[in-house]
């Protein structure tokens, strides 16, 4: 998807910014249709024409291509190891987290990093796949997937993007809106679940939540930040949170604890969707 957008882009660039606009609809409309549509057409012969269990097959891998879990996980334990161990240079290695500049970041500044990415991305790599999953099947979260990269390749208020990425940057703000929201009041389930601070993850939410750029965004990283009693910082942008505790190696295994069970939690809540519409909607 983002190669595609990538290529496409400069065919849509225009000096009249205007006209900019109106192609950022049609290239963000164009990446959209070129993924969706094949996968439900493509599912939908399989699913009418051919084995059923090739169809759960397919299936299954096409929907886990809009889902991340493994990679951060893998890179979050890795990075708490490294702090653990004083090893700074180790735990830069994984500065990818957050796409920011190592060199001059703390121990505290990149466990600060790698909790905010991890908090966003349960939103956008976790929940609303799911979500969108439940009521519109793989190929509704296949054009969540392509609308969530589009974001990220078009969707920035640079001089080069600022008009052709409008489209796509409010487009994943619409569709992340219900999603965002509901994922901070799992994490805070989640938060009681485990014993942090579930009440001060609420409170700072809402206390916080708009310091952060993001209208989604800044809800999660708000309220993490009250459950596990530290500040999150980007240097230069925001800071979340109150400093009642070290932010260290444990808040970091704290918070992947938070968004294991808010996964489950979320997979739990959407099932009974998931059954029915398969039953009474489209099986596909």
């Amino acid at each position: 998807m983002g190669k595609l957008a990538k290529s496409i882009k400069p065919y849509f660039k225009n000096a009249n910014p205007q006209t900019e606009k109106v192609n950022g609809v049609l290239l963000a409309l164009l990446v959209i249709v070129a993924f969706t549509v094949p996968t439900f057409l493509g599912l939908g012969f399989l699913y009418m024409f051919l084995h059923f269990a090739v169809y759960i097959v397919v299936a299954a891998v096409i929907l886990k291509t809009t889902i991340c879990i493994k990679l951060e996980t893998e890179g979050a334990k890795a990075v708490a190891k490294a702090l653990q161990e004083g090893n700074l240079d180790e735990a830069k290695k994984y500065h990818h987290f957050s796409r920011r500049d190592p060199t001059n970041l703390s121990g505290q500044q990149i466990a600060s990093a790698v909790i905010e990415s991890m908090v966003e991305n349960l939103t956008d790599f976790k929940h609303s796949p799911i979500i969108y999953y439940s009521f519109f099947g793989v190929s509704g979260a296949i054009a969540f997937r392509a609308i969530n990269t589009l974001d990220g390749v078009v969707g920035f208020k640079d001089p080069e993007n600022i008009n052709l990425g409008w489209f796509s940057a409010n487009l994943d703000t619409i569709v992340n809106y219900i999603p965002a929201r509901l994922t901070t009041v799992l994490m805070i389930i989640a938060s009681a679940i485990i014993g942090e601070d579930y009440r001060n993850a609420w409170t700072i939410a809402q206390r916080d939540r708009k310091k952060i750029a993001s209208r989604n965004h800044g809800w999660q990283m708000a309220a993490i930040a009250g459950a596990l009693h530290v500040q999150l910082d980007k240097p230069g942008h925001y800071i979340v949170g109150d400093k009642v505790e070290e932010l260290d190696a444990d808040k970091i295994l704290k918070a992947l604890k938070i968004r294991d069970i808010s996964i489950v939690l979320g997979v739990l809540m959407f099932l009974p969707v998931i059954i029915a519409v398969r039953i009474f909607v489209f099986p596909f």
